[in-house]
């Protein structure tokens, strides 16, 4: 599949910042499933943005003003050609060892019913370790509502779980959270998704969770879709959780209230060029 991704982030600050700092994780690494046919990112500031890359070998663009700046919009763009590998992951270099991946972070730490949780749904400790994801996959799709109205940034796994709903992104931490706890090193991924009802215009990026499953290596598993990742996934980041793998993290000083806008297209180039000539 032929993707093209393209979005604008813009902030507005009531006053002028004095200061902004920033690292972008906004773009995507080459591996066996996706090749990156071109790749754009721009910032509306006179400021370079070199490229760079952080521990978890996801490429970094940082940049840094004392200007003042009462507005900034940072926009990406590219195309990517994926494949299905069902979900298995390969080719991509891998900066930290897998036990890293067991560490507990605020937004991924179970409480006593996220535990309670994995234990029922994983299946007893000798099960094949797949099968064992597979159905935690399966449990949390089940169990908890995807909505966009429930939770924040900062939500975490147990508060989403305990309302049994969130987004992408608190079913990504559920399912890492359950995945650690029965012995599977998990990460969080952002990227982005198409959308096979042929919807463009989208309001977030996408979020799903790798494990590392003997014999196969890392497999993705995306819980908000109750499956593996497929050839409508595009891979940009992993980290321990959201914060390590967000698309922009920054500071500023100054400029008083921020207003954030956010505005995605995700499409199948196939698609489109097959509606275009209807």
């Amino acid at each position: 599949m032929r993707i093209r991704i393209a979005y604008d982030t813009r902030y507005a600050y009531a006053a002028p910042a004095r200061s902004i700092a920033q690292v972008l994780r906004v773009t995507p690494r080459n591996n066996d499933g996706q090749h990156v046919k071109f790749w754009r990112v721009d910032l509306d500031i006179d400021e370079a943005a070199p490229v760079g890359e952080d521990a978890f070998g996801n490429l970094t663009h940082a940049f840094f003003t004392t200007r003042p700046v009462s507005h900034l919009t940072i926009s990406v763009s590219g195309e990517v050609e994926t494949t299905d590998t069902h979900g298995v992951l390969s080719g991509t270099p891998e900066r930290l060892p897998a036990e890293a991946f067991l560490r507990e972070t605020p937004l991924t730490r179970p409480d006593e019913a996220l535990l309670a949780f994995a234990d029922e749904h994983a299946g007893p400790a000798g099960a094949d370790p797949l099968t064992r994801l597979h159905d935690l996959l399966a449990a949390i799709y089940r169990n908890v509502t995807f909505d966009t109205r429930s939770t924040n940034a900062g939500t975490s796994a147990t508060e989403a779980f305990a309302i049994r709903r969130g987004v992408c992104q608190d079913l990504s931490h559920i399912f890492i959270a359950c995945a650690r706890h029965i012995g599977a090193p998990a990460r969080y991924v952002s990227g982005h998704l198409v959308k096979l009802n042929g919807e463009v215009e989208q309001q977030a990026s996408h979020a799903w969770a790798e494990a590392l499953v003997p014999g196969l290596g890392w497999v993705g598993f995306d819980a908000a879709n109750g499956a593996c990742p497929s050839e409508t996934h595009v891979r940009v980041a992993t980290g321990f959780d959201y914060l390590s793998a967000a698309p922009v993290r920054g500071t500023r000083i100054g400029g008083g209230a921020e207003e954030l806008s956010v505005k995605l297209a995700v499409a199948d180039m196939a698609q489109r060029q097959m509606q275009a000539s209807a």
